[in-house]
């Protein structure tokens, strides 16, 4: 209860949950009160999602009190928990692309007229439910094209129409651009003028303080802190996740050597997502590439490792031409993507993380052709302790945090001992922890004369860990700013270009 006599909707008192031997979460008490957002934050593996699944119905917890609106709360299903008002909205979004937007919001619970689906009662209440989040489109359009702001919008109407008066936000924003996500920060202020009380889970620490009234922080299954409000030191919040004072996030960076590695000569997509775009990467530089959702960036480092198509234009490699045609071309001469898109481009998520490392490098697992088991455990046991890699080399990926996914691509690929590493998003949906270590890996790199170039939605990891920025606008390469010269202001003013 509040000073002001509210009543919390949601209570959890002792919450604890045992996976065998291993116990996930220590007694864990939270309140959340109606039209409020409180901010679940920790580092991968803190207990966030644990939590949110025994809220949400998905998993029973081993002990402990839950009470929603005054009554004991136990869900059995997720489905039980959204029948109670209770919704969670995923990361990975759920919807089925080739059913209409009200199909997929009534889907398994179709309203029925005589034994059939009442297909105009479905609409309008969908049509109600968007109206509600300020999403002016049809429910009879398909979700297929769709961008991913509305597509998280859908889910949350899908929960709306259960009359949820409680949702979970998990990593809302990781794929959104920024006016994306300013539309759905307005539609969160909607929902808490309704009175809805929303768990609002992120790594982005400067959107929290944007959005929450209270920050709860988790570590190693337990609450640790919380902050009555978010205005707060986002230095304060971090090391309240890490457990320890945090001097540094950056490492010092070294300085390139004068030799040109990479040089890319007026190079343009053939699915017009770029054009003209010119510059070089020296020995042991980090080579930042800011800019916009939507301006190029992605497709610009796809072309360079041989999964887009180029129309015109070079990649040449220390002053030869190379310019791939596909990815195996880029490989062979040493040029290795670690994608945005780890879970589907970065892994095979129910092989092994010994398999997954093995797979690009099999001409050294097994260079006679005979592949065993053993050699692979060996060769990955390796690169698991070169990279920091929590996890046994006969775990599934997917039974992995975020951070540490995220290193096994990065170590697969480096074990082939490239000269040029490209990083797309490299910290996506990773916690601080793990960015700091991926950030140390990037700067050992280049000490090492790896020529390394960094795609960052991030300005501030843009900045930390570049030697040169090159920003692009709508497909343009629109400047190259030197260390000295790149801030948030001069990368803005070029990408607004």
């Amino acid at each position: 209860m509040t000073s002001d006599g509210k009543l919390p909707i949601l209570s959890l008192r002792d919450i604890k949950k045992s996976y065998g031997p291993i116990q996930v979460l220590h007694g864990i008490d939270l309140d959340v009160y109606a039209g409020e957002v409180v901010a679940l934050l920790g580092e991968n593996g803190a207990g966030k999602s644990t939590v949110s699944n025994v809220i949400s119905g998905t998993v029973r917890p081993s002990s402990g009190l839950m009470r929603w609106q005054g009554a004991p709360f136990a869900p059995a299903s997720p489905r039980e928990a959204l029948e109670a008002g209770v919704g969670m909205i995923h990361q990975e979004l759920l919807l089925l692309p080739h059913l209409s937007i009200a199909e997929n919001i009534f889907v398994g619970r179709y309203p029925t007229k005589a034994g059939i689906v009442d297909r105009k009662a479905m609409e309008e209440r969908a049509e109600i439910g968007l109206q509600r989040l300020g999403l002016d489109v049809s429910p009879r359009r398909l979700v297929a094209g769709l961008s991913t702001a509305n597509q998280q919008l859908i889910e949350i109407a899908k929960a709306l129409t259960l009359n949820a008066r409680l949702l979970i936000l998990d990593e809302p924003t990781a794929a959104l651009g920024g006016d994306e996500t300013t539309k759905l920060f307005e539609q969160i202020a909607r929902l808490k003028a309704d009175g809805v009380g929303i768990i609002y889970i992120s790594h982005r620490l400067e959107e929290i303080k944007r959005i929450a009234d209270r920050i709860v922080v988790m570590r190693d299954g337990e609450k640790v802190q919380e902050f009555a409000s978010a205005d707060v030191p986002v230095r304060s919040i971090v090391e309240a996740m890490v457990g320890r004072s945090l001097d540094r996030m950056f490492p010092a960076i070294p300085m390139p050597q004068p030799e040109t590695v990479l040089e890319v000569k007026d190079l343009s997509s053939a699915l017009g997502s770029f054009s003209g775009i010119n510059f070089k990467v020296q020995k042991g530089e980090i080579f930042g590439i800011a800019g916009l959702v939507g301006a190029g960036r992605t497709e610009l480092v796809r072309a360079i490792a041989g999964v887009d198509p180029i129309a015109s234009g070079q990649v040449l490699l220390n002053g030869s031409e190379i310019t791939p045609r596909k990815p195996q071309d880029a490989i062979r001469h040493g040029i290795v993507l670690v994608p945005e898109d780890r879970k589907q481009q970065g892994l095979v998520l129910q092989h092994s993380i010994a398999n997954n490392i093995a797979y690009a490098n099999m001409n050294e697992v097994a260079p006679s052709g005979w592949i065993t088991a053993r050699r692979v455990a060996s060769f990955a046991q390796a690169n698991i302790a070169k990279f920091g890699v929590k996890g046994q080399s006969h775990q599934n990926a997917d039974e992995m945090s975020g951070g540490n996914q995220q290193k096994v691509v990065i170590a697969k690929w480096l074990a082939r001992n490239p000269k040029v590493v490209v990083l797309d998003e490299p910290t996506r949906g990773i916690d601080v922890g793990a960015r700091a270590s991926i950030y140390d890996i990037i700067v050992g790199l280049a000490a090492q004369g790896v020529s390394v170039i960094v795609v960052s939605s991030d300005l501030e990891e843009v900045l930390g860990v570049s030697n040169r920025v090159m920003v692009m606008a709508q497909g343009k390469q629109s400047g190259i700013l030197a260390r000295g010269e790149a801030n948030d202001v001069s990368i803005m003013e070029l990408a607004t270009l």
